[in-house]
């Protein structure tokens, strides 16, 4: 049996409360107890990236979860990579985005990271923007989706 993959996304500008925090590390921390192997795909585009990162590393550290491995996934080769190959656990430079214009390149690599995770964890809260739009792409592929904000966002076909 492969590992379990959720995709962490969110909108560029991120306002951490509590609560999102409570939901997040609350998800988060109950697959890591429940899943056999659990590799989780997220970017580095905005403040929700780097919040949903820190919260993974945190319950990491807390239950000594080796079975969990935190991938970032870059549309391009970024300068100073080394950084990130010692964030992360792993850093995946998609491909196919590569020889795409950067804003074409982060949606390619969302598409990428949707079609490969069994779960998409998501804070979204307006229609519009690469989160949004990942959602969007999730919601027709038929990944199980669950999104922090509160509110219900309807799709438009």
């Amino acid at each position: 049996m492969g590992a379990y993959r959720v995709a962490l996304f969110g909108h560029r500008d991120f306002c951490v409360t509590r609560e999102i925090e409570n939901k997040l590390y609350s998800i988060l921390r109950d697959l890591m107890q429940t899943k056999l192997y659990l590799e989780i795909y997220i970017g580095r585009n905005g403040e929700f990236d780097l919040f949903a990162a820190s919260i993974v590393k945190r319950i990491k550290k807390e239950l000594d979860n080796s079975s969990c491995s935190i991938t970032l996934v870059l549309p391009y080769k970024v300068k100073d990579i080394e950084y990130f190959e010692k964030y992360y656990d792993d850093v995946i430079i998609c491909e196919d985005a590569e020889r795409l214009h950067p804003k074409e390149a982060i949606t390619k690599r969302n598409r990428w990271i949707v079609e490969n995770c069994d779960l998409l964890v998501c804070f979204v809260e307006h229609n519009s923007g690469g989160a949004y739009k990942a959602m969007q792409y999730a919601h027709k592929w038929g990944v199980k989706i669950i999104n922090l904000f509160s509110k219900i966002i309807k799709f438009s076909n």
